[in-house]
């Protein structure tokens, strides 16, 4: 950071909290911001190294028929019975209407796996 920068952290750090709060407001009426919607309405000062919190990975995912050509319809049909479990008309009802979700609440191994064979069948699929 420019020393610049530095000054005026360290200027904010001796700042009480009707200062800071005084200051948000001279803020927003100056360069017409509103800082409670960027904070979630309070005052942030400053953030001790590692107490932010990780995001942690996402171990759900859903299976979203996103494409289906005419020509692979019957093969893309198959593998979507043999995924879900349904009957010949509902799969048939759900390969018509894609962009549609095949499967919810997956594993990351099971919907990479039925993607895999939605795209050797023709179609195109994703994961959410």
């Amino acid at each position: 950071m420019s020393q610049k920068i530095d000054q005026i952290v360290e200027e904010l750090k001796t700042l009480t909290l009707l200062e800071a709060s005084e200051l948000v407001k001279k803020i927003e009426e100056t360069f017409g911001v509103d800082a409670s919607a960027a904070v979630g309405g309070g005052v942030v000062m400053a953030v001790a190294p590692g107490a932010v919190e990780e995001v942690e990975e996402k171990t759900e995912f859903d299976l979203i028929l996103d494409e289906v050509p005419a020509d692979k319809k019957i093969a893309v049909l198959k593998v979507v019975r043999s995924l879900t479990g349904l009957g010949l008309k509902e799969a048939k009802e759900l390969v018509e209407s894609a962009p549609k979700q095949v499967q919810a609440a997956l594993t990351k191994d099971a919907a990479e796996n039925g993607k895999k064979q939605i795209e050797e069948a023709g179609g195109k699929a994703s994961l959410k």
